[in-house]
């Protein structure tokens, strides 16, 4: 799923079982800060603490905040393809089906740990705006292929642009609301909204085109 050949290392990777339950506990020590507080917030020192182990061990591990955040950045967005992923896979075998899974994943991806997510997107420079593209081509691939046996079900004049264009329109509106100063928050309005956005998308596959030759 990921590029592994083409994506340097951010850290040091752990070798034993117990040193890597430990970059995890740090790991996630770093995101729950950052979520609360922000990336300018999160230092060093805090995340030893809240992790419950000493400075030194942290630095062993990354040489800098920024390699750090690298680090964290990869945590996330290999946990996000992951979720599309897994999600995708336990989907009803059907197009609607599909877009249904698709959406909510999506939306409950983009909205997890807040506003960190897209505060990395935008903030942590090229290499991590390169990572996140990397990653929202990855959920996108995800898309075609669970879609692709149903695409006799789609209407629009080629079904393979039909598909991209709709994957297109679900990623743009599930990190719009992740970076709206008044996103779908909560169980019921994430449900609402994706289910929504599902509508819709399976609204514009099954609707033959307005311009040009429809399917028959």
């Amino acid at each position: 799923m990921n590029d592994q050949h083409d994506r340097p290392a951010p850290y040091k990777e752990p070798l034993q079982a117990r040193s890597a339950a430990t970059l995890a506990r740090v790991l996630r020590a770093a995101e729950d800060i950052a979520s609360s507080d922000g990336l300018e917030e999160m230092t060093m020192t805090g995340v030893a603490e809240r992790a419950g182990v000493s400075v030194g061990t942290i630095y062993r591990r990354f040489e800098d905040k920024e390699q750090l955040i690298n680090a964290l950045t990869e945590r996330m967005l290999d946990r996000r393809e992951e979720y599309v992923a897994e999600r995708l896979r336990e989907a009803e075998p059907s197009l609607s089906g599909v877009m249904d899974a698709y959406a909510h994943a999506l939306l409950r991806s983009f909205a997890d740990s807040n506003n960190l997510f897209p505060e990395l997107l935008r903030a942590r420079g090229a290499k991590v705006t390169d990572r996140g593209a990397r990653t929202i081509t990855v959920v996108h691939g995800l898309l075609l292929e669970a879609a692709a046996p149903y695409a006799d079900q789609i209407r629009r004049s080629d079904p393979q642009a039909a598909l991209d264009t709709a994957a297109r329109a679900l990623l743009g509106a599930c990190f719009h609301n992740s970076v709206r100063p008044d996103p779908a928050t909560g169980e019921t309005a994430q449900r609402r909204y994706a289910n929504e956005l599902s509508d819709m998308a399976l609204a514009y596959l099954l609707t033959p085109d307005r311009r040009g030759t429809a399917r028959t």
